[in-house]
């Protein structure tokens, strides 16, 4: 597994499908994830094959909510940095008339 896909690790994280055809069931952790074809697999959610085997369903992660998230020191980095982000997006705007001729003067 590259380096990429352990430093930001989402395998602890647990989830619930909230669209399609396995909406409420269950919250269960991510068991895998496919990023060829941007589809996460989760515990709970399996079917069963036709030789008897089950198997994993894959599932989009935008019908995915997550309930829990494991936060270590790197996860909790990109969420203060985004944070940071947001606040500083707040401050900026349109200018209004006024501000303009406060400027000026």
């Amino acid at each position: 597994m590259p380096a990429a896909k352990m430093k930001f690790n989402p395998f602890d994280d647990e989830v619930q499908v909230v669209q399609g055809h396995y909406k409420g069931q269950q919250i269960g952790k991510v068991v895998q994830v496919y990023r060829e074809k941007y589809v996460i697999y989760i515990e709970q959610v399996q079917r069963e094959k036709a030789n008897g085997m089950t198997v994993h369903v894959g599932i989009h992660p935008s019908k995915v909510v997550i309930t829990r998230l494991k936060l270590d020191k790197d996860h909790k980095k990109i969420l203060e940095r985004k944070a940071k982000s947001c606040q500083v997006g707040k401050e900026k705007g349109k200018y209004k008339e006024e501000t303009i001729e406060k400027m000026q003067e």
